[in-house]
C-alpha cells in the first residue's frame, strides 16, 4: 500500500464527507468550535494508553470486552440517579462475565460523549411535512417541528457540559466505593430472585456467593483490599461530528501524539467508513484505541485495505472490529473476515454488535429488536470464532439501566403490545436492565466453555486482574 499524504488535525477537512449536518451560521459555529478548543480535556492520553493496553490483553484472548450503553445520550434525560442505574447494571453484567470466563472484563460505556447518530436519510416525513432528520442531542431535537430539528451549534456546548459531569459522576463511582465487589453481587443476587429465569441463574450466583465467602474467611475483604472496591472504567462513543472531535483533538505534552480528549475510544460507523473519505482520514492520525463497525456489505479485500490505514503498525489494542451483521447474516459474512485478518496477523480485537442487525418495525408500528434474535447473534458469533481458532472478543450492545419496553422477549416476556408503556428512546430501541443481565448471562456460559477449552488444549489461563 501507498505512503499515506501527511496526517495533521486538520487535514480531515480536505476529504469529502458523510453525515454532516447543515448549519446556516457558519460563524456561530465557527465561535463555538474556538471555544471548545479552549475548554479542558474530558479524558487524557494516559487514560486512553491504559485501554489500548487492556484491549491488547482481550486481542491476544486473554481478556474480555464488554461495551455498551445508550443508544443516543438525551439532554432531557441526563440525570444522577439514571448515570448510576447504567453503572450498576453494567457492573453487574461485569462481574458475571468475570467469573464464569475466568477472563479480566475491560469495562467500556457508550456515554459521557454518544450525542450523534448517523440516520439513513437526511430528511424525515410525516403527514406530508418535510423536515431535516434527528441527528441526535448535539444536533438538533427529536421534537418534529421546525425549530427542533433546525441544527444548532450552541447544543456542542452542551454536549460538553454533561459530557464533564457524567465523567464526573462516573470516576467517583468506580474508585468510590460503589463499585465494592460484594454490593454488586448482592444487587445481582436481588436480580436473580426476582427473574423468571431465576432458576438458570442461580447456580453461578451460588458459586460467586461461595468464592466470596471463602475470601472473606481467608482475610480478603474490601476492607483491606483496594482491588475489590473500585474499578476501571472508560467512555466512548461514535466519532461523527467532526467539528466537535476536530475542537476537542489536543496534543499529548509528554509523548507529542495527538488525543480525542472527547472520550477513550472513539468508533466509525459502517456509514461512514469509507477509505478516503473524512472520517477515516480523522480516526487514522490520533492515538486513541478506536473501533471500526464491520456491516455485511464490508469485503475481506476492503477490510485490510482499512486496516492498513487505521492500524499500519499492527499494534495490538489499537484497532477493534465491531461485527454487526444481524441474526439472519452473521454466518454468512464474519468467517470470511476472521479468515482474512487471521491469514494477514492481525492483532485486532474482534466484537458483536447483536443490536444493528436486529431492527424491525412492529406491527403497531414500533422500531424494536427482538431479544432472540440478539441472543442467536452472539451464540453464532462465539460458534464462529471457536470454529475459526480465532478469539471471540468482546460485545457491543445498546442498553439502559432503567426498565424500559423497548426490546421484545426476554424471560419477563415483553410483546409487541407492551412497547407502548416505556417506550422512551428517541433513536434506537434498547435492551432493558433484567435483558442486559439476561444476555451477561449467557455470554458468561460461553466463556466458561472458551475456559475448558483452553484448558483442554492445554493452553495457559488468563489471570484474572483487576480492571
Amino acid at each position: 500500500m501507498p505512503a499515506l499524504p501527511k496526517w495533521t488535525p486538520e487535514s480531515w477537512k480536505s476529504k469529502p464527507i458523510q453525515q454532516v449536518p447543515t448549519y446556516r451560521d457558519s460563524a456561530e459555529l465557527a465561535e463555538v468550535e474556538r471555544r471548545l478548543a479552549t475548554f479542558p480535556p474530558l479524558v487524557f492520553a494516559g487514560e486512553a494508553r491504559k485501554l489500548k493496553q487492556s484491549l491488547a490483553q482481550v486481542a491476544s484472548g486473554h481478556a474480555f470486552l464488554l461495551q455498551g450503553g445508550d443508544c443516543a445520550e438525551s439532554f432531557a434525560e441526563h440525570s444522577a440517579n439514571n448515570i448510576r442505574d447504567f453503572f450498576r447494571v453494567f457492573l453487574q453484567m461485569a462481574v458475571v462475565m468475570t467469573y464464569a470466563g475466568g477472563f479480566p472484563v475491560v469495562k467500556v460505556g457508550r456515554i459521557a460523549g454518544q450525542f450523534a447518530k448517523p440516520r439513513s436519510s437526511p430528511v424525515e416525513r410525516k403527514d406530508n411535512v418535510e423536515l431535516p432528520s434527528y441527528r441526535g442531542d448535539i444536533v438538533n431535537g427529536p421534537e418534529f417541528t421546525d425549530e427542533a430539528r433546525e441544527p444548532d451549534p450552541k447544543r456542542q456546548l452542551e454536549a460538553y457540559r454533561q459530557s464533564a459531569a457524567t465523567l464526573n459522576l462516573l470516576r467517583a463511582f468506580a474508585v468510590g466505593g460503589y463499585a465494592d465487589l460484594e454490593r454488586v453481587h448482592q444487587w445481582m443476587l436481588g436480580f436473580v430472585k426476582g427473574s423468571p429465569a431465576s432458576a438458570r441463574y442461580e447456580e453461578l450466583a451460588s458459586r460467586i456467593t461461595e468464592t466470596l465467602a471463602f475470601m472473606k474467611a481467608c482475610g480478603i475483604t474490601s476492607e483491606n483490599t483496594p482491588q475489590l472496591q473500585g474499578t476501571s472504567f472508560y467512555t466512548s462513543h461514535e466519532a461523527l461530528l467532526l467539528g466537535y472531535e476536530h475542537a476537542m483533538t489536543r496534543q499529548d505534552s509528554t509523548s507529542g501524539d495527538w488525543y480525542a480528549t472527547s472520550g477513550h475510544m472513539i468508533w466509525i460507523g459502517d456509514r461512514t467508513r469509507q477509505p478516503d473519505h473524512a472520517h477515516i482520514e480523522y480516526v487514522r492520525g490520533i492515538k486513541n484505541p478506536i473501533g471500526l463497525k464491520c456491516g455485511p456489505t464490508l469485503e475481506p479485500d476492503a477490510l485490510l485495505r482499512l486496516i492498513d490505514i487505521l492500524d499500519p503498525d499492527n499494534e495490538p489494542g489499537r484497532l477493534t472490529l465491531i461485527a454487526r451483521f444481524g441474526s439472519d447474516k452473521v454466518a454468512a459474512h464474519l468467517p470470511n473476515l476472521l479468515r482474512a485478518t487471521k491469514k494477514a496477523g492481525r492483532h485486532v480485537v474482534w466484537s458483536c454488535d447483536p443490536m444493528h442487525g436486529n431492527t424491525i418495525t412492529s406491527a403497531n408500528g414500533y422500531k424494536t429488536r427482538p431479544f432472540e434474535r440478539v441472543l442467536r447473534e452472539v451464540e453464532q458469533f462465539f460458534a464462529i470464532h471457536r470454529a475459526e481458532g480465532t478469539h471471540a472478543g468482546g460485545v457491543h450492545i445498546e442498553m439502559t439501566g432503567q426498565a424500559v419496553t423497548e426490546c421484545t422477549g426476554g424471560s419477563n416476556t415483553i410483546s409487541e403490545t407492551d412497547l407502548s408503556d416505556r417506550y422512551h428512546t428517541h433513536c434506537d430501541p434498547r435492551l432493558n436492565a433484567d435483558q442486559a443481565l439476561e444476555l451477561a448471562f449467557l455470554i458468561a456460559e460461553r466463556l466458561k466453555e472458551e475456559r475448558l477449552a483452553l484448558a483442554t488444549d492445554g493452553q495457559v489461563l488468563p489471570t484474572i486482574a483487576a480492571e
